[in-house]
């Protein structure tokens, strides 16, 4: 009876852990394939918001930010700070910059950092507690702390690391 009762949650969770690890690719226009997760959204009040999911080239990963509301295209672009984010290990991280681009006729502004190789464990272990961004041209420092999705970043993670294996 026990196994009967275990491959029945198997089989009807099943499809819940695959959707979990829809990942979607890109063609960049430098020829090169990016794979992505949709972005979960961290953060939200009436001022602004901020939505995360990881991006990766199979070779390194990096963590797209997606905050709102952004700076103009001419002042986007000058942010080129690194990103401060503490996970549940109570560890600050330093992710740096990689790149700067606006989606979508310039209706989304995504920002790409980097996560160090050597602290892909902690990522794929720890849940996202907060984040401090530099926003050039809205503000100084923003300060996110996460109440959503907090285990969207090493849910998606451990989804890229069991598929490249």
């Amino acid at each position: 009876m026990g196994k009967i009762i275990f491959l029945m949650l198997l089989f009807f969770s099943g499809p819940l852990l695959l959707a979990q690890c829809e990942i979607h690719n890109k063609i960049q226009p430098d020829g090169s394939m990016f794979y992505y997760f949709k972005p979960a959204t961290f953060y939200t009040t009436k001022s602004k918001s901020l939505k995360i999911n990881i991006v990766t080239d199979k070779e390194n990963y990096f963590i797209a930010l997606q905050p709102i509301p952004f700076p103009s295209k001419e002042e986007g672009k000058k942010i080129k700070d690194d990103l401060f984010l503490e996970l549940a290990d109570k560890n600050k991280y330093t992710l740096k910059h990689y790149d700067t681009r606006y989606l979508k006729q310039d209706s989304i502004l995504q920002v790409l950092y980097l996560i160090d190789k050597k602290d892909l464990k902690a990522f794929s272990t720890f849940e996202a507690i907060s984040a401090d961004i530099n926003m050039q041209g809205t503000e100084f420092i923003r300060n996110y702390v996460f109440k959503l999705h907090k285990n969207a970043i090493l849910e998606q993670l451990n989804c890229f690391i069991k598929t490249n294996d």
